[in-house]
């Protein structure tokens, strides 16, 4: 039994704790577009504007995510958690006492991808601590943390009808703090954490083909799902007139199924292998979405992005099974890279959905695009089985 092997081969404590940095990281990274539809509001903006202001801190998160893993391996991930944590404090007060124009936005925003890169510290703190057969299992308990996005689409858009939208980020200080003191007691760096390399032995990692694989997979499943998750909210209150608070609900139904399948698409990654689950989960990306830009019913576009999260979310639990297999020395470095691709993948996401609404006057065409996406992922994804069997070949001909 997995769970069972979990306890004997690891270390629970930080098993816990990098879950808890992420979910509570997590859940501040994504706030802008938890209370979009307040903010927005607020200062009167734009479709394209709106997609910009939820999709800065999913940019800025993949500029930080470069810098933590390349912390994680030099000092280790639980220095790095730490000093990421400490930063994220910031945008936390300014967004409460202040944020009244939209270039303090635009800062928040960029501060608040500082939380976003928690994940280049919290995946690799999981990571060291488990052998390869459970990689998929304990980097998806791990990254299950991405389940943050549920605390800020459910209460958030609750707390900010009766608080406001500032003072929402000002309570978000009370969870954040707590997590922060649970961490610096429960997390420990694994022995195996590797000695610090010069500096220009990390930037070999951009050299390796399986590097860009790796990256423009990420980008279409964690992308997708921070992305949608940041902009659903928007989409809900504007194509089907629902309240803020509603909208707010049916995005925390989507999002639970990215969330809580994947440590499934981890789990089911060590069994049948991370390619495999990834080719049915693309196809499934890409039915759905185009399911989706059909714009129709309510009851049935709910249900329509329930399985296309569900299919991201697995997708991000299949792609970091296969990432430590091949990068484990470099897990840092390479999961900042990663996790910034994923990133980036986000940051278009609200982008083309704001933006096509704009220009064609409807979401039917972004969700187009983001169908198309989706299978050319899948093209991706054949053409780097194709050069790890002949590597695989290659290396058995040398033996």
């Amino acid at each position: 039994m997995k769970l069972a092997d979990l306890k004997k081969a690891g270390h629970a404590p930080s098993l816990v704790a990098s879950f808890l940095y992420f979910d509570i990281s997590f859940m501040i990274w994504v706030m802008l577009g938890a209370l979009g539809v307040y903010i927005t509001n607020d200062f009167n903006l734009s479709p394209s504007e709106r997609g910009l202001i939820v999709a800065v801190p999913i940019l800025s998160g993949s500029f930080f995510r470069l810098i933590l893993g390349f912390l994680t391996d030099r000092i280790g991930p639980k220095k790095t958690a730490i000093s990421g944590m400490t930063v994220t404090i910031i945008p936390l007060l300014w967004g409460w006492l202040y944020g009244q124009t939209v270039t303090e936005l635009f800062l928040i925003g960029i501060l608040l991808g500082v939380a976003g890169a928690s994940f280049a510290a919290a995946i690799p703190m999981a990571s060291r601590w488990y052998p390869p057969h459970l990689q998929g299992l304990a980097m998806g308990i791990a990254g299950a943390g991405n389940s943050g996005t549920l605390l800020a689409t459910l209460f958030g858009p609750r707390l900010a009808e009766t608080i406001g939208w500032h003072n929402v980020m000002g309570l978000a200080l009370i969870p954040f703090l707590i997590v922060m003191v649970l961490y610096i007691v429960m997390a420990k760096d694994a022995p195996s954490q590797p000695k610090a390399k010069p500096m220009k032995e990390y930037f070999q990692v951009f050299k390796q083909k399986d590097t860009l694989y790796f990256c423009l997979l990420y980008s279409v499943t964690f992308g997708g799902f921070v992305g949608l998750s940041s902009f659903l909210s928007i989409f809900f209150v504007d194509q089907y007139e629902l309240t803020k608070v509603r909208a707010g609900d049916f995005v925390t139904l989507c999002v639970a199924a990215g969330s809580f399948f994947r440590p499934v698409g981890g789990y089911i990654a060590d069994k049948i292998g991370g390619v495999r689950l990834l080719t049915f989960l693309f196809i499934g990306v890409g039915i759905t979405m185009f399911f989706i830009s059909q714009l129709p019913a309510l009851p049935i576009a709910i249900a329509g992005l329930f399985i296309g999260m569900l299919c991201l979310g697995m997708g991000n639990g299949a792609v970091f099974q296969l990432v430590p297999q091949r990068f484990q020395e470099e897990i840092g470095v390479i999961t900042g890279i990663v996790g910034a691709a994923g990133g980036v993948g986000g940051f278009f996401v609200p982008n083309i959905l704001g933006s096509l609404k704009q220009m064609t006057g409807t979401y039917a065409t972004g969700f187009y695009i983001l169908a198309g996406v989706g299978l050319c992922a899948l093209i991706v994804l054949v053409m780097a089985q194709i050069s790890w069997r002949k590597n695989l070949e290659s290396h058995r001909a040398s033996i």
